[in-house]
């Protein structure tokens, strides 16, 4: 069994180092951290990193660990919340002994010596509190149990999304019995500076909505200077079309230096093939991609219409 192999792994190594994807999110941050959380409390003598850019929103969670590459030297790495190799932050997983996935995402892109796949779960932290449930001897504490219920919260919507399960509840229920402070998480996820609401203004005034239900969103890097919000700060704005009567699916198409990036939503339409047609790929529901031109946005546009026309047929 997979959690079996895991334990087994996390025994045999002294030193650990965790990655997750970039641009993260609550989730990867909350898996990743929750993890190294939970082997220090279980192994006190086991040296455990996490690893990877910070993303200033959310370093109320968790800041990374900033690390040598001899450190890596005969190390067990575990990615979280990863799907795929070409998302994993700080490549150098890659000089690590052996290499473990645990990831929520569809399994596009089988990697690692253990490998913990489970598309049922609502978020990777989940899987995280299921290691701990099943594996033998571990050790719970209020730092790990604040990670993973923010991980949680933040890859369920605050438990909206279709993703949560029966299981999803009971293990949030159990994980909020210790002690951190959940109004502080809440804040820290869901409140914003200022320049990102008036960004969400914009965006509210300047969507557009065909009549097959596809909203399109264009954030050139004008756009963006003019707010002043960056590009990692993106992922902020991304729910803000999520309400809105009408809309099936949308694509935000964010302008950085050198790509533009995608970012795709939807409420039935599966969205995930047409990302992965797109240097992508993602949850269907949920995706991303990378492309480099606005000729190619619209490509990406008319895959996104026939998609929803297939689904509304």
């Amino acid at each position: 069994m997979s959690i079996q192999a895991i334990q087994q792994a996390i025994e045999e190594f002294n030193t650990i180092i965790i990655h997750r994807h970039v641009r993260p999110d609550p989730d990867a941050l909350g898996s990743q951290a929750g993890l190294r959380e939970l082997i220090k409390a279980s192994y006190p003598m086991k040296q455990v990193y996490v690893v990877g850019e910070d993303d200033p929103s959310l370093t109320f969670m968790v800041e990374m660990d900033q690390i040598s590459d001899d450190v890596f030297e005969n190390a067990l790495i575990i990615i979280c919340d990863t799907a795929n190799t070409g998302r994993i932050d700080d490549s150098r997983y890659q000089l690590g002994a052996k290499i473990i996935k645990i990831d929520h995402h569809p399994n596009v892109d089988p990697y690692g010596d253990i490998s913990w796949v489970d598309t049922t779960a609502s978020s990777t932290s989940e899987l995280i509190y299921e290691f701990f449930v099943t594996a033998e001897g571990l050790t719970m504490n209020a730092a790990t149990a604040r990670l993973l219920y923010g991980g949680i919260v933040g890859d369920t919507g605050r438990f909206l999304f279709p993703s949560t399960t029966k299981k999803t509840l009971q293990y949030a229920a159990e994980l909020v019995t210790y002690d951190f402070d959940r109004t502080q998480l809440y804040d820290g996820i869901y409140n914003v500076k200022d320049h990102i609401a008036r960004m969400r203004g914009y965006i509210l005034q300047n969507f557009t909505l065909d009549s097959d239900g596809l909203s399109v969103v264009k954030l050139t890097r004008d756009i963006l200077n003019q707010f002043h919000v960056s590009p990692l700060e993106t992922g902020q704005l991304v729910g803000t079309l999520g309400e809105i009567d009408g809309i099936l699916a949308w694509v935000f198409f964010i302008e950085e230096e050198d790509q533009i990036r995608v970012r795709l939503r939807s409420k039935g339409p599966v969205i995930n093939e047409v990302a992965a047609k797109y240097r992508g790929g993602g949850h269907p529901l949920a995706s991303g991609a990378s492309i480099y031109s606005w000729d190619e946005a619209e490509h990406v546009v008319q895959d996104l219409k026939e998609t929803i026309k297939q689904f509304n047929r």
